[in-house]
């Protein structure tokens, strides 16, 4: 059998009344196995508890009910060695301003009781890209540098299990493009990264999978090939070789957007009508092809999809 990173049966946590509030339902028994080894996407949108969930994760919360397990170690029986098999990036620059980066991940070493004889402080800065600003004030690196310095100090007990908490909110292309050189490195070497972020296309182009959440409960869990193919909807992209002048004849349900650059956009459902029949039309209304493209919908369409308040009804 497969080996499983994460282990999460009926995971349910609810926050007390608070003043006018009532009871918060987070999660609503949550099911999710988590492989070994992958790149595992965590989505959904504000306020689906993917934060609850990764705190709980983390032994930030604690859960109202149900099973955790982190690299095979149940959390309520065994939660030292549970914490210890798991790191996690969070989304807020939280650190000591007068630590420097090595003196940071010092202590965090020692936090987790890593003793000094198996510390790797300095290949964890030179991996994140801080060797030059190791004995500098925390307080006088950069936003990016700050956000690198979270990665390194979520690494400093080599964790089998890696969680980046939307790691890419507000950094610059330079710095995003290190942080999945690092992350693809730690992966093939064994890794199992969990990644929460807001730009879908870093998910589609990363994930080996993806699980959605939204209101509390996972609403779906699949390979991101197979989460793309749900769509039913295709677009064949055709560059005329003049603009049209009359109208097309377009078979039932077939949609035409004319784009700014000129081309034509006939989107089009694959389970009703066959990109032949597209063709003929545009070939019937007079139309000749300079060039044509299909398109087909990215995973932003697909979550648009699946969390919509009409999909949830």
């Amino acid at each position: 059998m497969e080996r499983q990173a994460i282990e999460i049966e009926n995971l349910r946590k609810t926050y007390a009344a608070r003043g006018r509030m009532g009871p918060k339902e987070a999660l609503k028994g949550v099911d999710l196995s988590i492989p070994a080894g992958s790149i595992f996407g965590l989505l959904g949108p504000n306020g689906a508890g993917k934060s609850t969930l990764i705190n709980i994760l983390a032994g930030l919360v604690r859960k109202t009910d149900g099973k955790v397990t982190i690299w095979g170690f149940d959390q309520d029986t065994n939660p030292r060695h549970a914490r210890a098999s798991i790191g996690v990036m969070p989304q807020e620059l939280n650190m000591d301003p007068f630590f420097s980066p090595r003196a940071a991940l010092e202590v965090q070493a020692g936090l987790y009781g890593v003793p000094a004889s198996e510390r790797w402080t300095d290949e964890i800065l030179e991996l994140v890209g801080l060797t030059e600003q190791a004995e500098a004030y925390a307080r006088n690196l950069s936003g990016g540098m700050k956000r690198r310095l979270l990665l390194a100090k979520a690494l400093v007990h080599r964790p089998q299990v890696l969680v980046l908490d939307e790691p890419t909110a507000g950094v610059d292309i330079e710095l995003r493009n290190m942080l999945w050189e690092n992350v693809r490195r730690l992966n093939e070497e064994g890794m199992t990264i969990i990644l929460t972020t807001h730009y879908l296309e870093e998910a589609e182009a990363m994930c080996d999978e993806i699980a959605i959440i939204n209101r509390g409960d996972l609403i779906v869990r699949d390979s991101t090939p197979n989460l793309l193919a749900r769509m039913d909807r295709k677009a064949l992209v055709v560059e005329p070789e003049a603009p049209p002048t009359d109208a097309i004849a377009l078979p039932e349900g077939v949609a035409l957007e004319t784009r700014a650059d000129g081309r034509l956009a006939f989107t089009y459902s694959r389970g009703k009508t066959s990109p032949e029949a597209v063709l003929d039309a545009i070939r019937a209304g007079g139309i000749r092809i300079r060039d044509v493209a299909t398109e087909q919908p990215g995973l932003e369409e697909v979550f648009v999809e699946l969390t919509s308040d009409r999909k949830r009804a």
